[in-house]
């Protein structure tokens, strides 16, 4: 990708995130909806709706929530804090209130960061009704003795789960999975940035040739991955590799978290995609706890399906704070999200078995114009270098995967170099 298209790319992705970022969403209601909606001039998402009450494993789909609006007015009728200014300021899925209490009545309801007193911080009930509001400490301790107006215009009722799905055919039944949470409201980095790099990654593969077939899906977290699995349990044997993508616009390295598994395609293409990448990461191991890994993860499921983040989860002070804003994600960090994504995509398509057609020694790569004109020299070009591993390892039991790791090369290089030995026939590609 050139520094034009990076550029390009990355201002696209923003300027989505700019588009979903006002939306109050939820693992259930309008605000998913909405935000499915903008996806769709984007991609065109087949959109579901599950039922209240539908038994998915061990859960079932929870009431629907929507909110229109929400405050608390001091004596003199102003809003104190107000829904409207930021929708951070509710406790995601409270239940409708409407009332008037004293600061005493009021506080074991307020959610505050007294370490950042100019944060308003995200706080969930989605499976224990109640009611609370969110605010800056500075907030809380401008709050005066006196009487308050409490109102959640919200419903809690029966009605739907939501999600979006895009399928992408290839030549094989094997599926790639990148799957995404959309219900958090206004935040960047967690996890409109892993919305957004999934949905224009999709837009692209589509333009693309595919080997494999993708599927891309855009839920509510842990309910929604959990639904989507149950709804979907007979064809996840055709799923190959998969990543959860999210928290990819901050500053940090990438971060590659493991499947339960612990050693399968995804990890080797995503490891040789990040070291081919230069950028700072590391790799852990998988443990039950993080995002929606751990129902791919989980022992009935127990799918190859990995994690891509920059700073995880809990692992920077914005984390679920209204300071995870317009401010804090990067189109330059989104950009290279989106070719890594891209460059893990390209890796699972162009990986192939070969077999060497001239086995008994080095076939003489002079004459075929693939070898200098003027030998001694004490180096080796990495090109050449890597038409003699690929010769030597295309035994019909390495893939150009294997043969890059091996010989430590990028496997954009070990790519090449094979496409110039089939060119002049001295590859055969084993199916």
């Amino acid at each position: 990708m050139s520094a034009l298209e990076h550029t390009h790319v990355g201002e696209r992705i923003f300027q989505l995130i700019e588009q979903l970022y006002p939306i109050c969403r939820s693992i259930t209601g309008h605000g998913v909806r909405q935000t499915l909606a903008l996806l769709t001039e984007h991609i065109p998402l087949k959109i579901h709706e599950v039922a209240t009450g539908t038994p998915v494993f061990d859960w079932v789909v929870p009431k629907e929530w929507n909110i229109r609006d929400a405050y608390i007015k001091n004596a003199a009728g102003e809003r104190v804090v107000d829904f409207q200014r930021h929708n951070l300021h509710v406790l995601n899925y409270s239940v409708p209130v409407h009332a008037r209490m004293t600061l005493a009545e009021l506080k074991p309801h307020l959610h505050a960061l007294p370490d950042h007193p100019d944060w308003i911080p995200y706080r969930t009930s989605y499976y224990s009704e109640t009611w609370g509001f969110c605010l800056t400490q500075h907030q809380l301790d401008n709050l005066s003795e006196g009487e308050y107006e409490v109102r959640i215009d919200a419903t809690l009722a029966p009605g739907h789960l939501t999600y979006g799905e895009y399928f992408l055919p290839g030549a094989s039944d094997e599926e790639v999975l990148f799957y995404t949470h959309v219900c958090h409201p206004s935040l960047c980095n967690d996890n409109l940035s892993g919305i957004a790099v999934t949905a224009l990654l999709a837009q692209w593969l589509g333009t693309q040739p595919r080997r494999y077939s993708y599927r891309f899906v855009f839920a509510p977290g842990t309910i929604g991955s959990i639904t989507w699995l149950s709804q979907n349990e007979a064809r996840l044997q055709n799923i190959k590799a998969g990543l959860i993508v999210a928290l990819v616009g901050d500053s940090g390295g990438f971060t590659l978290k493991k499947s339960r598994q612990g050693c399968t395609l995804i990890e080797r293409v995503a490891q040789q995609a990040l070291r081919d990448g230069g950028e700072n990461y590391v790799v852990v191991d998988f443990a039950p706890y993080g995002y929606d890994e751990r129902q791919f993860c989980s022992p009935g499921i127990n799918l190859p399906v990995a994690r891509l983040t920059r700073t995880p989860n809990g692992e920077y002070p914005e984390y679920h704070t209204s300071a995870d804003n317009l401010q804090f994600v990067k189109r330059e960090q989104l950009a290279a999200s989106f070719q890594l994504c891209a460059a893990i995509v390209d890796i699972l398509e162009k990986d192939r078995r070969y077999v060497n057609t001239q086995p008994k020694c080095e076939p003489q790569l002079g004459k075929r114009g693939l070898y200098r004109k003027t030998g001694g020299q004490k180096d080796i070009g990495a090109r050449e270098y890597a038409l003699l591993w690929v010769l030597n390892l295309s035994d019909g039991e390495h893939s150009l995967l294997d043969i890059a790791q091996r010989a430590g090369l990028p496997f954009k290089v070990v790519s090449a170099a094979a496409d110039d030995l089939i060119a002049c026939g001295l590859l055969h590609e084993i199916h």
